[in-house]
């Protein structure tokens, strides 16, 4: 019941910042996508019974949130279009915490759709006038700051790229 409750708040925050007057169809597809893609991830939690990664994208999703809000209306940067609240750009935030939270916890291959998404989430920001490039550039580092801050690999093998000194190789790792 107690998981039950925490989704329901969860979803609640994505549904209350979605715009209702959607202007285009990039527009409509942003606004679906930063609420998709963290959901998946956390959807994700719960079909792995994953309690540990659960807790861990609560601990993400509701830092990447609060800073995102706190900025939003400390730094209250004018929106292209003269609306309020620009700086950073929440659906960007949103959608990169999400992707970020798949790739820290699951796995880059797993995390290549989300982030794809995630980027056209931001592209859709810029291209209906709601933020600046600053704006979105903002939101995505602290998605995905807050993700691996957070998130640990899921039980079994991680593979993450690596590149030092123009070398390039893959990193393997275990957890049991």
């Amino acid at each position: 019941m107690q998981t039950f409750s925490w989704a329901l708040a969860f979803i609640s925050i994505f549904t209350i910042s979605v715009s209702a007057k959607a202007a285009s169809d990039i527009e409509v597809t942003g606004d679906v996508l930063q609420i998709l893609i963290p959901s998946i991830a956390y959807g994700t939690t719960l079909y792995l019974n994953d309690d540990e990664g659960e807790t861990q994208m609560y601990q993400s999703f509701f830092t990447t949130f609060g800073i995102t809000q706190a900025l939003k209306y400390s730094v209250n940067r004018e929106r292209p279009n003269g609306g309020d609240h620009s700086f950073p750009s929440g659906h960007t935030s949103a959608a990169f915490q999400g992707a970020s939270f798949i790739h820290a916890r699951y796995g880059w291959k797993y995390a290549i759709p989300a982030y794809i998404g995630a980027s056209f989430v931001g592209y859709s920001r810029v291209y209906a006038n709601k933020h600046f490039t600053s704006d979105v550039w903002a939101g995505a580092a602290i998605g995905t700051l807050s993700s691996f801050y957070f998130a640990t690999p899921y039980k079994g093998v991680n593979i993450q790229p690596t590149a030092n000194n123009g070398e390039y190789g893959l990193q393997v790792s275990a957890s049991w």
